[in-house]
């Protein structure tokens, strides 16, 4: 042993050395040793060691699929960000795939100014394609670009609630609850009208909204049909065809889908 450390060394450089080469994390080294691979104290003595010696730990990954060197490589032989993430084996559309790798090689100082935007940034916001599939996600802000229109004043709740907009009618205030369906049958859009309270795994049954707390509920069909119902006309139902209320229907956001994904609209 070379240099003694605070705390009692069971290895040589040589052997260090060799566990570092052969392993791909610290816990990895640990293991090769044969010392306990969830010490933090062992982690620091021995990754002290290994910057005294200078030994190349680029290759480490831990829990990632790829090393720094690995990394290094991908982005230097890589012509745009996409195109990185496949020589790593990588999907573009892995979650925060892309975010990851970029955050990494901003720490490593790897220089990635020569990678050309991908071809999804680039495009205008004219280009991006309408589904239905986010309806659901675009529900609330319909529903308030409605009453807006309108000249009623929209407030989102802050705190999670009941109902998702309090809107400023002529009468009053009112308690809005949003709803969004893309469930159609021979019958027509149906949309669940209901909530399913707190439960472990959110398994217990679902459950009518009171009427006392909700005023109005405002629902969009895969239509883009508009509906504006007074809650006690529906209290204590679960569910909805949404034929039978068509008297409530007050307006329609379909050019919201553009022309282009009209086909792509599923048939009441």
């Amino acid at each position: 042993m070379n240099t003694p450390s605070a705390q009692q060394r069971t290895c040589s450089d040589a052997q260090l050395t060799a566990a570092v080469a052969a392993s791909s994390s610290w816990r990895g080294v640990l293991r090769a040793l044969g010392l306990n691979a969830t010490s933090a104290g062992a982690i620091r003595v021995v990754r002290g060691n290994a910057a005294r010696l200078g030994l190349d730990t680029s290759h480490f990954r831990g829990k990632r699929t790829w090393s720094d060197a690995q990394l290094t490589h991908a982005i230097c032989a890589a012509r745009s960000w996409d195109e990185a993430l496949a020589i790593l084996g990588l999907s573009a559309n892995s979650g925060n795939a892309r975010t990851h790798i970029k955050g990494h090689a901003i720490r490593l100082g790897v220089d990635f100014s020569h990678l050309a935007a991908d071809a999804a940034t680039e495009a205008e916001p004219s280009a991006v394609t309408p589904d239905l599939a986010h309806l659901r996600d675009a529900g609330e802000s319909i529903a308030a670009a409605w009453f807006t229109l309108r000249g009623c004043t929209v407030l989102f709740p802050i705190e999670p609630t009941t109902y998702d907009l309090v809107v400023s009618l002529p009468q009053g205030l009112s308690r809005v609850q949003v709803k969004t369906t893309t469930a159609s049958s021979k019958n027509g859009w149906q949309v669940t009208v209901s909530r399913r309270p707190y439960s472990p795994g959110n398994l217990a049954p679902r459950v009518p909204y009171d009427p006392e707390v909700i005023d109005h509920f405002f629902i969009i069909d895969g239509d883009l049909n508009l509906y504006l119902i007074p809650s006690k006309l529906i209290a204590g139902r679960i569910g909805l065809l949404l034929r039978a209320y068509r008297q409530h229907i007050v307006g329609n956001a379909g050019g919201l889908l553009g022309n282009e994904a009209v086909g792509a609209r599923p048939s009441a």
